[in-house]
C-alpha cells in the first residue's frame, strides 16, 4: 500500500500487523538494522563515539552540493537562456521536452536524497547521544 506518511507511519503499520498476526517485533527488519547500529555503537568507546557525533552533525549541517544545485542551476539557466532556447527548441525541436524532463527527474531525486541524509544523520546522532547519556548517567550514580 503507498503512503506519503514517512518511515515513522510505516514502522507504526508493521508493529501493528505483527502485533495481531503474534509474531515477534525481531521480524520487523528497520528494527533489527536499529538494534545492529545500537550494539555496533555501544562497542566503541565514548571519545570515539563524540568524534563520529562532531562528524555527522557536520554531515546534518552541512549545506552540501545539492541546495547548491537547487539554487545555483536555475541562475545559471537565466544567464544562458537566449543560447539555451535557440539550442533547444531550433527549428521545432522536441529536444526541450528531453531537457525539462531530466532537469526535474534529476532536481527531484537529488532533493529527496539531501532530505534522506540528514535524516540518517539525525537518526545515527540521536542514537549515539543516547549511549554517550547513558553512559554519563552510569558513571555519576
Amino acid at each position: 500500500m503507498l503512503s506519503f506518511r514517512g518511515d515513522a507511519h510505516k514502522i507504526y503499520l508493521q508493529l501493528k500487523r505483527a502485533s495481531q498476526k503474534n509474531k515477534p517485533f525481531s521480524t520487523i527488519k528497520d528494527l533489527n538494522e536499529t538494534e545492529e547500529i545500537i550494539n555496533f555503537y555501544q562497542q566503541l568507546k565514548s571519545t570515539t563515539l563524540k568524534t563520529i557525533k562532531y562528524r555527522m552533525i557536520k554531515e546534518k549541517n552541512g549545506s552540501g552540493i545539492i541546495p547548491i544545485f537547487v539554487t545555483a542551476v536555475p541562475w545559471f539557466f537565466f544567464l544562458f537562456s537566449k543560447q539555451l532556447q535557440q539550442f533547444l527548441f531550433k527549428n521545432g525541436s522536441t529536444l526541450w521536452i528531453y531537457f525539462v524532463l531530466f532537469y526535474f527527474i534529476t532536481l527531484t531525486t537529488s532533493v529527496i536524497l539531501h532530505f534522506r541524509e540528514k535524516a540518517w544523520a539525525a537518526f545515527h546522532i540521536q542514537i549515539i547521544e543516547d549511549i554517550i547519556k547513558e553512559r554519563e548517567n552510569v558513571n555519576c550514580n
